[in-house]
């Protein structure tokens, strides 16, 4: 056999050969595994509360301060067809966690958890030897703290914007295995705080969606949002700062993205891309290609490419698939479709979505219903200023958008010439065959994954026109999606 390394042997320097290899396996033995430069790779995971798309200056956004994230961004990969499988927080961010659609997490609600122990990305890289904590907003329940050796999830240790232990984080780790962090802030979720970027951003200088009211209520408004995307920011830059003092950056693959879109009308809970779509990053100096790609991705994806990066064992209950290609290719074709729900958040609803790069397909199970938004963005100086011009008249059909009851059952846009999402095709006969097409896959999707439409839903907490507390449905909970087929059982993937 050292034959093969050494040339041939002969009888003299056989017993020196072996005691040679003996040496070498005693001392490579003793060897750590670093997580530092060129050891096992650490990640970070930071994850914003309720931010869209395009809210970045990296994703075209002229106004807001985002230096750092900008950065990693023009050195590492910026992804612009990154799907999230619901656009409300805690189902979200436990669909990320655990690969899993949120109806089969048995937490496709706000504020449920599931009642399984899956695995997660934490859960299985701790089990690799990795160090992993949390600090920030947890929101996920107990099953999944399982996974983490430290979290910080206390308000009081966070501040308002939910990152001060972020940088305390890295340095009480333990230095002698490689981490993954799951630094989740609470900006920018309403309401807004005074903190020392308010002001950063002037509302005569901010742009205004077509969606909303071009008044100064809105723009102070959205001014006040981009504050708070600017100390998320500013936090990331501090963490890169200690990853560096730490001789650990080169060695970390950072990611940056939302749970969901922005709280404003027509945003955040909404299956359009200013709800569902996410800016997502990915910067790993040295170690991947930059620029930007086109493939669509859906965050389902991350759990499992994470743990390909990682080169740990991915569990059979991940229902999506590892990208890890996409970051040294990522012009390579990924996904065909990608998938997301919308159910209820404050609100009754039952949606079901299907997205390719070209088409969004909707289907609406409550359409007697209006998809104003969700109880906080009801409150807001941008909806009370909607409402005000609705009740003169005049509202753009984007803008109207929010009050429309009966909506379509079904609807689908072509996302390259209808960026807001306006123009329903469904009764345009020249894109019939790719309704059919939609539909089917997304019904294939739903039975496949045991997705249900309980006539039971969760009704609504709160009122439609200003978000008010319901006494007589308050904390009372109907029966969730997936809940009485089994849906927790099944690890389908799917959209490939």
């Amino acid at each position: 056999m050292l034959e093969g390394f050494m040339g041939p042997l002969n009888r003299n320097n056989t017993v020196a050969a072996w005691l040679c290899f003996l040496f070498m396996g005693m001392v490579f033995a003793q060897v750590p595994k670093k997580s530092g430069q060129g050891g096992m790779p650490n990640v970070i995971v930071f994850i914003a509360d309720d931010i869209s798309w395009n809210d970045f200056g990296c994703y075209g956004n002229p106004f807001v301060e985002t230096p750092h994230i900008d950065s990693l961004a023009a050195h590492g990969l910026r992804f612009n067809n990154a799907v999230l499988t619901t656009s409300s927080c805690s189902p979200s961010r436990i669909s990320i966690l655990t690969g899993r659609y949120p109806h089969n997490t048995g937490a496709a609600e706000l504020h449920t958890e599931p009642k399984v122990a899956f695995g997660s990305i934490a859960s299985e890289l701790k089990k690799k030897g990795y160090y992993t904590g949390q600090a920030g907003k947890w929101h996920m329940g107990t099953l999944l703290r399982q996974g983490f050796d430290k979290i910080h999830d206390s308000r009081a240790e966070n501040g308002d914007g939910g990152e001060e232990m972020w940088v305390p984080s890295i340095l009480e780790r333990d230095r002698g295995k490689p981490f993954f962090f799951w630094f989740a802030a609470y900006d920018a979720h309403r309401p807004w705080g005074v903190n020392r970027f308010s002001g950063t951003h002037r509302p005569e200088d901010v742009v205004v969606p077509p969606t909303l009211v071009d008044d100064g209520p809105t723009r102070g408004d959205l001014a006040k949002y981009y504050d708070e995307i600017k100390r998320f920011d500013t936090h990331i830059g501090k963490v890169i700062t200690t990853l560096k003092k730490e001789g650990v950056y080169e060695n970390t693959l950072l990611v940056v993205m939302a749970d969901n879109g922005r709280p404003f009308p027509r945003d955040k809970t909404r299956l359009y891309d200013s709800g569902i779509r996410t800016p997502f990053i990915v910067h790993w100096p040295g170690r991947m290609a930059t620029g930007t790609s086109q493939s669509l991705i859906s965050s389902v994806d991350l759990a499992p490419t994470i743990l390909d990066v990682c080169d740990a064992a991915i569990p059979e209950s991940f229902q999506g698939r590892s990208f890890k290609e996409l970051l040294f290719r990522p012009h390579t074709n990924f996904r065909r479709y990608a998938f997301a729900e919308h159910n209820w958040h404050d609100h009754e609803a039952h949606e079901r979505m299907v997205r390719t790069t070209d088409f969004v397909y909707i289907l609406n199970s409550r359409p007697e219903l209006p998809n104003q938004g969700p109880a906080d963005a009801l409150d807001s100086p941008a909806f009370k200023s909607l409402q005000a011009k609705n009740d003169k008249g005049g509202l753009t059909k984007a803008q109207y958008d929010v009050f429309l009851a009966p909506r379509p059952k079904e609807e689908l846009f072509y996302i390259k010439g209808d960026v807001l999402q306006v123009q329903n095709l469904i009764g345009n006969e020249e894109f019939g065959q790719v309704r059919g097409k939609l539909r089917k896959v997304l019904a294939d999707w739903m039975r496949e994954t045991r997705d249900n439409i309980p006539d039971g839903l969760t009704k609504d907490w709160y009122t439609r026109d200003g978000g008010k507390k319901i006494d007589g449905n308050f904390q009372i909970r109907g029966e969730m999606p997936g809940a009485s087929t089994g849906a927790e059982k099944v690890n389908v993937i799917s959209g490939f």
